[in-house]
């Protein structure tokens, strides 16, 4: 995947690829950070600034249009069956505890650096279970730093245990 991602922007220069690498949805920051790095030699305070930038930078256009897509979508039968179960479902199991801690809870599963998890997983979750949208929009933000510090000291330690110090 990682080569595919060099590859698909070699003709940009590499503070541009990273920030366009951090907002694809199958790499965000987790895989920005290690190309900027590992690849591109660039200092991991500038990689992690650039990732978090670009990874930030679909958040918004979803967190405002993800409701307008599902309405679209609703025009369908299959669509407005699936989306009233789902809503009608997550409301009911989970609006007391999201009410409570839903921007915290959030928080933490965009900060988590794994498969799945993320920005744009995140606005989706934010959508789903119906948290506004700036509680959602700094709970986003704040897992997205998080995320890039680990990923970014990960990234270090492992090119560090590697021996490649020219880079650090």
């Amino acid at each position: 995947m990682i080569d595919f991602l060099v590859a698909l922007f070699e003709s940009v220069p590499h503070s541009v690829a990273t920030v366009f690498i951090a907002a694809l949805p199958i790499a965000e920051l987790r895989g920005a950070i290690p190309v900027a790095i590992g690849v591109y030699g660039m200092d991991p305070l500038k990689a992690y600034m650039l990732a978090v930038i670009g990874n930030m930078l679909p958040v918004v256009p979803l967190l405002l249009f993800l409701e307008s897509v599902s309405n679209y979508l609703r025009r369908w039968v299959f669509w407005d069956v699936f989306f009233n179960w789902l809503f009608t479902r997550t409301y009911h199991r989970h609006n007391t505890r999201f009410e409570r801690s839903g921007t915290i809870a959030l928080l933490l599963f965009v900060a988590i650096p794994l498969p799945v998890t993320g920005a744009w997983t995140g606005c989706a979750a934010a959508f789903v279970f119906g948290i506004r949208f700036g509680h959602a929009l700094a709970a986003i933000f704040g897992g997205v730093l998080l995320s890039g510090v680990i990923v970014t000291v990960f990234t270090v330690a492992t090119l560090a245990g590697m021996g490649v110090s020219g880079l650090l």
